[in-house]
């Protein structure tokens, strides 16, 4: 029987993972405290999809553990796993919606693939959901009717037609316009506290997701540089976060790529 003893839903124990040679985390610890939204943010290519793959057990680490509440993904069989994956939800980047059926079977498709509820049980906790993100009105749409931010809130009722107990979002706020992408992170933030549930964000935009966010954890160099909350960040005196936060050009993040000074390469022109 599942304990509730860590206040962490999901917990990253000196974990290693990459691809060959080529590490991309590396003795990485963190906890994503329960009913709380933790954003995972840093310098592109630092892991932070990566670690959401970690936690749905679509990759496995080399070295140490990733627990989502007390039981280690790395180690499951697949039936273990299938069961923990119910437990999630997944809103995708750009939202992954199936284009040729209406909004309403997008939503209906995880309670038909994993349930065996009555279509008129499907029904209502479909318009339900819709209704949650503001799109009951939509259902007979097809994904090619509606708009970008439209698209990703489908995604979202989506992703919580089975009730999960966390949620996972790879860039939610991407190529949304100012409107759509508040829309979006008030969403999210409501949805968790209403819900009871725990997300966790990837996302690049400082400004709305230190808006929503309880914690944030920042990946750099295949390791946790910093972690705390949005002020704590904010604050902080270390160069790369300061320079990350606060959207600096140049910093330990160099603007410019490695190369020989303006001097030497102006001396190799030809005679």
């Amino acid at each position: 029987m599942t304990t509730h003893a860590s206040p962490f839903l999901v917990e990253l124990d000196h974990l290693t993972f990459g691809y060959g040679e080529r590490v991309i985390l590396r003795d990485v610890s963190f906890g994503v405290p329960r009913g709380k939204v933790t954003a995972l943010m840093g310098v592109s290519g630092g892991g932070k999809t990566t670690v959401l793959r970690l936690i749905g057990g679509q990759i496995r680490a080399q070295q140490g553990q990733v627990r989502f509440d007390g039981e280690d993904v790395t180690t499951m069989q697949q039936t273990a796993l299938y069961a923990a994956r119910r437990r999630m939800g997944m809103l995708f980047q750009f939202g992954a919606l199936f284009t040729d059926i209406s909004v309403f079977d997008n939503v209906a498709f995880p309670l038909r693939e994993h349930t065996d509820l009555p279509e008129d049980m499907v029904r209502d906790i479909v318009l339900m959901k819709l209704d949650a993100v503001g799109l009951r009105g939509a259902r007979d749409l097809k994904p090619s009717e509606i708009s970008g931010g439209m698209s990703r809130r489908v995604a979202l009722a989506r992703a919580i037609a089975l009730d999960p107990d966390l949620i996972m979002y790879d860039e939610p706020f991407a190529g949304l316009d100012p409107i759509s992408l508040g829309t979006a992170a008030r969403l999210i933030r409501r949805l968790n506290d209403s819900l009871g549930i725990t997300s966790v964000i990837v996302s690049h935009d400082i400004t709305e997701t230190f808006e929503i966010a309880d914690h944030v954890v920042v990946l750099a160099n295949g390791a946790v540089a910093a972690q705390g909350s949005p002020a704590e960040l904010r604050a902080s005196t270390d160069p790369l976060i300061h320079q990350f936060v606060h959207a600096l050009s140049d910093g330990p993040v160099p603007f410019h790529y490695p190369a020989p000074t303006v001097a030497q390469d102006y001396d190799r022109r030809p005679a």
